[in-house]
């Protein structure tokens, strides 16, 4: 890239149209304000849900592992409610699609205050039975099924500068996920693992309330009304999928995420895990892991600051900085490097998520847009699992150290493999041209 090319991709270029919110400026220009009554209170409710999901994981562990669960029944009780997700997300997206997200949103939000209260309760009275805690998870991934496709179309609404919405919610999320095991961890040793469950509960209920007081403005006149019976419904499911067929860079983009999925993200996490705990301890893992959090925050302030023009060739360049964050851990360095290559890492990861979810959020049909982002939550999501699963084998055939080197080259190859397809690097931002397939 040239220095001309990298400054027009910064700057814009065009003579401005509408962004797809029925608002209009000159691409270029000092975008539109983000904040309002109505964002405020989405963007309470995405801060304060995703503090309580990262407390959850610790509720589980100190609770489980208390009343003689072992770590197998620990894993067993997160994986019900992945499952669960990942399985009915695309479904989630016809529902959203066909009725209120809104409604849909609070009614999912009930039904884990609901939950969480319950095992709550469990906790408290010491009945602790592993099916029951289970079959809370595969309730709470319905909901989070029916809920998350929502996020996608919800943000147009809100607020007509798209980037800086996602660049704001992403900060608000990767601050919560960097505050919430810390403060889980406090929770548990000043209360019990139920009253845990308990401030997790008041979370859900915190998020209905801001989405109740939420004024939403109506749909395009464009948008569908849902039609009556199953077969309207298949026939949804089957028009989502041409939908996001017929966008090169869009299934592209999932196609090289799944990848992403196996041979980077999948081994790193728990890897980087292992090898650190390991050589340095708990201690040096939290700072890393913190590290790596205050790093999606700094993108995340980037991605509000910078608006290019080619969105997701942009993101792209911002995802080789993921090679330091296990190129440091498997090449043994230590734990400054370690921790300076989680953060730059972060900023990467969190730039080039605020990049893609504007990029699907302002160049697909608000009618399908739920539609398109459970396919690509769907998509990105089922393959973590596998390269989890596949890291354990990997190092001990391989050595850690050895698989997070070959995740770190992995990394770099997937962001060339990004920029090498045309339809994904040459992609415009909806504000200069009209969307393509």
């Amino acid at each position: 890239m040239t220095g001309t090319d990298a400054r027009r991709d910064i700057v814009g270029t065009g003579t401005g149209t509408d962004t797809g919110t029925g608002v209009r400026h000159k691409a270029g220009a000092e975008p539109p304000a983000v904040w309002s009554r109505d964002f405020a209170l989405f963007f309470v409710a995405r801060a304060v849900a995703r503090l309580g999901d990262t407390m959850l994981p610790v509720a589980l562990a100190a609770g489980l592992l208390e009343h003689g669960y072992g770590a197998g029944a620990v894993g067993l009780a997160m994986a019900s409610s992945v499952a669960a997700f990942a399985g009915l997300v695309v479904l989630g997206g016809v529902i959203a699609d066909r009725f209120s997200t809104r409604r849909l949103m609070i009614g999912a939000d009930l039904v884990r205050l609901v939950t969480q209260s319950f095992a709550a309760g469990l906790f408290f009275t010491g009945h602790v039975v592993l099916w029951q805690i289970c079959v809370i998870g595969v309730v709470n991934g319905v909901a989070a099924a029916v809920f998350q496709p929502g996020v996608a179309s919800t943000v147009p609404r809100l607020a007509p500068d798209i980037q800086g919405a996602n660049g704001a919610i992403r900060i608000a999320e990767s601050s919560a996920q960097l505050a919430g095991p810390a403060v889980a961890g406090l929770l548990v040793g000043f209360v019990s693992p139920g009253g845990l469950f308990a401030v997790h509960a008041t979370t859900y209920a915190t998020s209905a309330l801001c989405l109740l007081l939420l004024r939403l403005p109506p749909l395009p006149a464009a948008a569908r009304t849902a039609g009556p019976g199953l077969r309207a419904f298949r026939a949804d499911l089957v028009e989502g999928w041409r939908e996001f067929r017929s966008r090169t860079w869009l299934w592209g983009v999932i196609a090289v995420w799944c990848v992403y999925m196996i041979a980077v993200w999948g081994p790193t996490v728990p890897l980087v895990a292992t090898e650190v705990v390991q050589h340095h301890g708990p201690r040096a893992y939290g700072l890393v892991n913190s590290a790596l959090g205050a790093g999606t925050v700094i993108g995340g302030l980037l991605a509000l600051r910078l608006r290019p023009r080619r969105m997701l060739r942009a993101g792209a360049l911002a995802l080789f900085a993921f090679f330091g964050f296990p190129a440091t851990v498997g090449a043994g360095l230590g734990v400054p490097a370690m921790a300076a290559g989680a953060a730059v890492a972060g900023a990467g990861m969190s730039f080039w998520g605020v990049m893609w979810a504007t990029s699907v959020q302002t160049q697909v049909p608000s009618d399908v847009l739920n539609r398109i982002h459970a396919y690509d939550v769907a998509g990105s999501l089922a393959m973590m699992p596998v390269g989890q699963a596949l890291a354990g084998p990997a190092a001990a055939a391989l050595g850690a150290d050895h698989v997070l080197l070959v995740s770190a080259v992995m990394s770099v190859l997937v962001a060339a493999a990004l920029l090498s397809v045309p339809a994904i690097r040459g992609l415009v931002r909806a504000e200069t041209q009209t969307p393509t397939h």
